[in-house]
């Protein structure tokens, strides 16, 4: 290639052939060739377009998505282009126009394979944002669910810290029947009637031994599952697995809030609490229905049974403890006082020897003395005291023998009102003395003493025809009635009872001085 100058470049005098000038493509000659002469300006000189053009066609062609219709404009003006190059120049491009066709339907095929790949990518895609959309719905349930559940629990960990603190709140909710159980014993106790056993048994200890059973099934009944029931089909972020678990946790919760407010009534229970304590749980159980509700969360109707009759069985265990107190204080009353009436009696009868010894023994002497008349007085004597040891021998084998007494305490009761009781000691009012005591704040007052061989049948006689007057009508062992003393002294003469001694208006000498000195106070 020549260094000369060229006017144009690409252009360059052909080393072989003097006069031509040959066509440099960049990187060999080429067969283009033109006479120097023909050079009459630089805008004159023609630039070969076969190879560009056969360029542009092998770039085009290569696109993986070139369209045929475009395939076919280049191969026309090709072939146009083939008509106006040389023989070389067209054999070239004839075998690039073949490679071109026989390239073609692969190019087409693969795209179609693409197309056939790219239809179901964008369909996966599709589905995929949609589920991302329900994802993040069942994310802010979720977290809404856990909001619920941390307030649940911290709720539940108050009321576990200070019980006490839940119930003073529950008594100031509204008085609303439809939405409100009432706890106030004060209330209560104006509202309770005699006390009926849900489940008669003979004693406390069966009472206790039926508790323990009941609280076994209770505890039975939560290990396998069946004190709680939730929802089955509730799903976690599309995990089955996972929703299982949540509602497995949340009714754990659930289940320790309701056995939270039963084991609080059995703690507080009292015979006369019962029906609201039973008012109160069903009411526990109906609120973990509404929390539970997303989740169809609730508390089996058998455990719920179960439950119910822990506290049944606890009121009455608590009634017959009561009562069986009751009866063992009567009794020990009753044996202390049929004690100290036996040891009175003995008492009694051992003076009653001794004077009959010393008797006899002055009788002997005076008999000796020739003193007759002062040993037949002697023997009269003897014989009293041989009466009276044989009276208290017989009252001590007969333990109904006794003295039944009217009293009254007008300080204490008020008017109108009697105590009727028995006492088997020989000086009864050694016993109205012992009642008198600091548990009233006046001595009681005597209206009448009898003595009686059957003492308990005579006190039974008159509980039962003052019956409709007793202060207490559901404790019968409390000999209090509201009746004037005449009333009782009717009674005593229908029945021709051996009055040793009788007052109508009690003395009650304490509580009358004091009336007098309040009424100084006050005047002063």
């Amino acid at each position: 290639m020549s260094g000369q100058n060229h006017p144009v470049p690409g252009w360059y005098p052909d080393n072989v052939q003097p006069g031509i000038l040959r066509w440099w493509d960049g990187s060999s000659w080429t067969q283009e060739t033109m006479p120097i002469g023909d050079l009459t300006s630089t805008a004159s000189l023609p630039i070969p377009s076969g190879k560009l053009e056969s360029n542009q066609v092998l770039a085009k062609a290569k696109g993986i998505f070139g369209s045929k219709k475009d395939l076919e404009a280049e191969i026309a003006s090709l072939k146009e282009q083939l008509a106006n190059l040389g023989v070389f120049e067209a054999e070239q491009l004839r075998k690039e126009i073949l490679s071109l066709q026989q390239t073609l339907p692969a190019l087409r095929l693969e795209a179609a394979e693409l197309l056939k790949v790219i239809e179901p990518l964008r369909y996966e895609v599709d589905s995929i944002r949609r589920e991302k959309a329900e994802v993040e719905q069942f994310r802010q349930q979720v977290n809404k669910l856990r909001d619920e559940k941390t307030q649940l629990e911290k709720a539940i960990s108050d009321m576990g810290r200070n019980a006490s603190e839940a119930i003073k709140l529950q008594n100031q909710v509204n008085y609303l029947k439809s939405s409100v159980v009432e706890t106030n014993e004060t209330i209560i106790l104006q509202e309770v009637g005699i006390y009926s056993y849900r489940h008669p048994l003979d004693g406390s200890p069966a009472y206790k031994a039926r508790i323990s059973g009941i609280q076994a099934n209770i505890k039975d009944s939560a290990k396998a599952g069946t004190a709680v029931k939730g929802a089955t089909n509730w799903t976690v972020n599309g995990s089955a697995r996972e929703g299982a678990k949540m509602v497995k946790e949340f009714s754990k919760l659930m289940l320790r809030a309701y056995n939270n407010e039963a084991d609080n009534a059995v703690r507080s229970m009292k015979p006369y609490t019962l029906e609201s304590s039973i008012a109160r749980l069903d009411k526990a159980r109906e609120t973990i229905v509404k929390l539970g509700g997303t989740m169809n969360i609730r508390i089996t109707d058998s455990y719920h049974a179960l439950r119910v009759q822990e506290l049944e069985l606890t009121a009455d265990y608590l009634a017959k403890i009561a009562e069986e107190k009751e009866k063992q204080r009567l009794e020990r009353e009753k044996i202390k006082e049929n004690e100290m009436a036996q040891r009175e009696l003995e008492r009694e009868q051992e003076r009653l020897k001794k004077e009959q010894s010393h008797y006899t023994l002055t009788l002997a002497k005076l008999k000796e003395e020739g003193n007759l008349e002062a040993a037949t007085e002697l023997e009269k004597k003897l014989e009293e005291i041989g009466d009276a040891i044989d009276g208290i021998s017989k009252r001590a084998a007969n333990i109904r023998a006794g003295h039944v007494y009217i009293i009254s305490n007008i300080g204490a009761f008020g008017p109108n009102v009697v105590k009727v009781g028995m006492t088997r000691r020989l000086d009864p009012t050694e016993r109205i003395r012992e009642l008198s005591d600091a548990s009233v704040p006046f001595h009681y007052d005597i209206h009448a003493l009898i003595f009686s061989d059957d003492a308990v049948g005579l006190e039974t006689h008159l509980h039962h025809k003052l019956d409709n007057c007793r202060l207490n009508r559901v404790n019968a062992r409390k000999e209090f009635f509201r009746a004037h003393p005449n009333e009782v002294r009717e009674l005593l003469d229908t029945l021709g009872a051996n009055i040793l001694e009788w007052q109508e208006e009690p003395e009650a000498l304490e509580w009358r001085q004091s009336q007098s000195v309040r009424l100084e106070v006050g005047s002063n």
